[in-house]
């Protein structure tokens, strides 16, 4: 009897222990689409395309390399008459967001060019960035070529100044006929196109053409697949109907479960440009153009006629217009549960997408956010799992007082992030094409407001390593030089080329990526980054507040 009720007595002490334990938060992530309708345009504008997108830290605290988005932007495919090939996507993507090989991220966005070849053969990100970075088997590193001599592009990425929230970045994409068209690929008979893709940017501290995609870069696989000849885009026009989205792989989120079994969220502290009632543009000015834009101005320029005027002309633009609508995907995964059946977030429950006029888009924001100062709006931050009116589960949005203490939610602390420490070098090797025939000035440090420090060099336009394996000849490559040379002489960076925004601020580019060529060096030279590396630590603390440092 003694032993019995001593059992019993244990039992009953253990009991409300066990039910009051609950497991852990367990990481997950939410990720989606957010959607934007708007016009489409007459097909005949088939010659690029520019817009301006917010740019603003999407997350309050840069997580770590698992997290991955994109903000506002595009994807730029070629035109076809009639039915689209099969088993053929190639494009120009990238824009500005946090991708999971960024190796200097902040809270602040860069920005990549993202040309795709051939079913993602090899990618572009720009001058000396690609597709992974082994030398041995550069697919992609050399596959955009500097235009600009004002400007440094990091391998890692374009930065945007420190502390940016919510102003506008212009870019978009014109041909360009630097180039002559070739009868001969890479020895092969078939023939590459003189498109060079060029990426043109309107910012508060830099205007004009960057950087461009060789046209050997789309046509080097038809040298082992012929076939594809004439269907990529340093020959075909660009489809001037483009989806317009943002797209998000991966936020940082926590879930657990009450001691009911109810499943709660919470989700890292995400941010969006605007305030509770108030607009804030998001994307602006969808211009899209025909080949009278710029191209045939530059083509006779180039044959002789008088200098062409660095501004996209009105008259062959049509913008997308915008009527609002558009929805989102965000879905909240569940571990070790189906995705594709993953349940969404209630996000019409707080945001309203609209046309704020016909040629920007925006939304307008219904619950009552955390405050920030005066620019950003915090998205909620707690959900719980519950079911819709049509059956599906549903997150839900509830205050942080509605999630039970004991899923440990609202105490739990997201993971620090991990940060890289490898750089980026480019190769040392006397016979690469970056010491011959070699630059003509530098080394040159600059240390970077994302805490990185990049060594770059001025190259003779013409020899720089990403145009000595453009399959070009050495004529081929003179006669490039020479239409350059017009081009810096002509086009300077305060001047206007793609049409200025009707609404917000512009965005800077970070101040330390813009610089001047050396004395005897300002036409037809441009800077070329070789290495990024973390900055010694003495020259740290002279960085911006919010830069990530190892």
């Amino acid at each position: 009897m003694t032993s019995l009720i001593f059992l019993v007595s244990q039992l009953a002490l253990s009991a409300p222990i066990a039910e009051s334990v609950q497991e852990a938060p367990k990481m997950t992530e939410m990720a989606g689409y957010l959607i934007v309708p708007h016009e489409r345009v007459d097909k005949s504008y088939n010659a690029g395309f520019s817009m301006y997108v917010s740019a603003w830290p999407l997350l309050k605290s840069y997580p770590g390399s698992r997290f991955q988005s994109g903000l506002f932007g595009t994807w730029m495919f070629p035109q076809f008459e009639g039915e689209k090939p099969k088993d053929h996507y190639t494009d120009i993507e990238g824009g500005l967001g946090w991708w999971r090989d960024t190796r200097f991220a902040t809270e602040t966005p860069k920005f990549i060019m993202g040309g795709v070849a051939l079913n993602f053969s090899e990618w572009a990100n720009g001058p000396g960035a690609g597709k992974g970075r082994n030398w041995d088997n550069p697919t992609g590193l050399y596959a955009v070529a500097q235009l600009s001599p004002s400007i440094l592009w990091p391998p890692d990425g374009l930065n945007l100044k420190q502390g940016t929230r919510g102003e506008l970045f212009g870019y978009g994409y014109l041909p360009l006929p630097l180039t002559d068209p070739k009868s001969k690929t890479a020895g092969k008979d078939v023939s590459t196109g003189n498109q060079c893709w060029t990426l043109f940017v309107n910012s508060a501290n830099f205007k004009g053409p960057v950087a461009f995609f060789t046209p050997h870069f789309w046509t080097k696989i038809t040298a082992t697949k012929p076939e594809v000849a004439g269907m990529m885009l340093d020959s075909r026009p660009s489809e001037p109907n483009r989806a317009v989205q943002m797209e998000t792989q991966h936020v940082p989120t926590m879930i657990a479960k009450d001691k009911n079994g109810v499943t709660y969220a919470r989700v890292a502290p995400t941010l969006f440009p605007g305030r509770q009632g108030k607009d804030a543009p998001l994307i602006h000015r969808m211009a899209t153009y025909s080949r009278s834009a710029l191209w045939d101005r530059v083509e006779w320029w180039f044959s002789g006629g008088p200098a062409a005027s660095s501004r996209v002309r009105d008259a062959a633009t049509s913008h997308n217009i915008f009527k609002g609508g558009g929805y989102a995907t965000w879905k909240i995964y569940l571990p070790g549960e189906d995705r594709k059946n993953a349940p969404v977030v209630d996000w019409a429950s707080y945001a309203k997408p609209a046309a704020l006029d016909d040629l920007t888009y925006g939304y307008r924001w219904s619950h009552k956010d955390q405050g920030d100062n005066g620019s950003l709006v915090t998205l909620p931050e707690y959900y719980q799992l519950t079911k819709a009116d049509n059956g599906k589960e549903l997150w839900t949005v509830v205050s942080s007082d509605e999630v039970p203490a004991e899923t440990g939610l609202r105490t739990a602390e997201f993971p620090e992030p991990k940060r890289p420490t490898d750089p980026y070098v480019t190769p040392n090797d006397p016979d690469s094409p970056w010491k011959t025939p070699g630059p003509v000035a530098g080394p040159i440090k600059r240390v970077l407001g994302d805490g990185s420090e990049v060594t770059y060099y001025w190259y003779r336009f013409a020899d720089q390593p990403a145009l000595l394996n453009a399959d070009l000849t050495d004529a081929e490559r003179e006669t490039i030089q020479k239409r350059v040379e017009k081009i810096h002489r002509e086009w300077k960076r305060d001047q206007n080329f793609l049409a200025p925004p009707s609404v917000g601020s512009l965005a800077s580019i970070d101040p330390a990526l813009i610089v001047e060529p050396p004395q005897g060096f300002e036409i037809g030279y441009v800077p070329i980054v070789t290495r990024q590396g973390w900055a010694p630590k003495k020259q740290q603390r002279l960085l911006p507040t919010g830069s990530m440092l190892p």
